[in-house]
């Protein structure tokens, strides 16, 4: 990002654009995603501005961020309540992941700042993953006691670390093996999308009905991201898959739309990323989507393309 260019960035024009666009649309809820949205020369102000339109702000950030920017953010935000401004921190494992010590001093002054407003996010990307010092946070600094757990999946077109099909069950018994501290800490997990039901074990399953009040949900579909150019496409995955331009659209829901077709055409061709998932009733009954689409599209890529053209890059 030190590296980029103004035009990587949003500017007060399109932001501005989308302002409106959520606002007709009757969304309240505005996300801010990176690269690292605290970057942006005009972060806090364009937060404030969100906030101004009665927008409630979600960052997604790795709470690495300058000291005046983190200043300027307490001076202003300290004060808004906690529902109009929250963050998602996406955290590394010290351990695993070399970071620099100044690096590390940021984000514990960020997580300490901003403590109340943090749920806590991993991304796994490994099976011998450690969640331990995610604990140690929560209880430190007061975070949000949930931790949002991602599971790495394949971006299509592209070459990118993420868990092969083989692994997701060791990642799954990996993930259990800290059931006793998620219940004795009261701390919840939150698996993102792209989980598939079925490899979950009737026990675990009930463990997170029951540690979770029920809120699960093993599903993948459109999930609207936009870029700094105004390009939209259908989640992070599929970042480079049937892009289209914002100005296309008149309403968020005509682009759910139009990418829940697509996602719906896919399944056509391949119900998920398992052949039991053709005759899988938890997929009939919509309790499973089958796992990320990602995987499917990634394969088709490496085919004769022979399927519908949607399939297709």
């Amino acid at each position: 990002m030190s590296e980029s260019s103004p035009d990587d960035y949003l500017s007060w024009e399109n932001l501005i654009y989308l302002a409106d666009l959520f606002q007709c649309s009757g969304e309240r809820r505005f996300p801010l995603l990176g690269g690292e949205p605290s970057l942006h020369p005009y972060f806090n102000d364009m937060i404030v501005y969100l906030l101004e339109r009665n927008f409630d702000v979600n960052v997604f950030t790795s709470g690495i961020m300058s000291d005046h920017i983190l200043d300027e953010a307490t001076s202003l935000f300290m004060d808004v309540p906690h529902d109009r401004l929250s963050f998602i921190c996406n955290l590394n494992d010290p351990d695993k992941t070399p970071t620099r010590l100044a690096e590390i001093e940021s984000i514990k002054r960020f997580l300490k700042t901003f403590g109340e407003r943090i749920v806590p996010g991993f991304n796994i990307y490994q099976t011998d993953f450690n969640l331990e010092f995610l604990f140690h946070y929560i209880n430190k600094y007061g975070l949000h006691r949930n931790i949002r757990l991602g599971l790495t999946h394949p971006i299509v077109g592209q070459k990118n670390k993420f868990i092969p099909l083989d692994d997701i069950d060791a990642i799954i018994d990996r993930l259990f093996s800290y059931v006793p501290l998620f219940e004795r800490l009261r701390i919840k997990p939150g698996m993102d999308c792209g989980f598939p039901m079925c490899r979950f074990s009737d026990k675990q399953l009930a463990w997170l009905y029951r540690h979770t009040g029920g809120k699960y949900d093993f599903g993948c579909g459109p999930v609207i991201d936009i870029g700094t150019d105004m390009t939209v496409w259908p989640c992070f995955p599929l970042s480079s898959f049937q892009n289209k331009s914002v100005f296309e659209f008149n309403t968020l829901q005509e682009m759910h739309d139009f990418y829940q077709d697509i996602h719906n055409k896919i399944k056509v061709e391949a119900s998920g990323i398992y052949k039991e998932c053709d005759n899988c009733i938890y997929r009939e009954d919509h309790h499973c989507a089958g796992g990320c689409l990602a995987h499917n599209l990634n394969h088709f890529q490496k085919e004769v393309p022979l399927r519908m053209k949607e399939v297709y890059l």
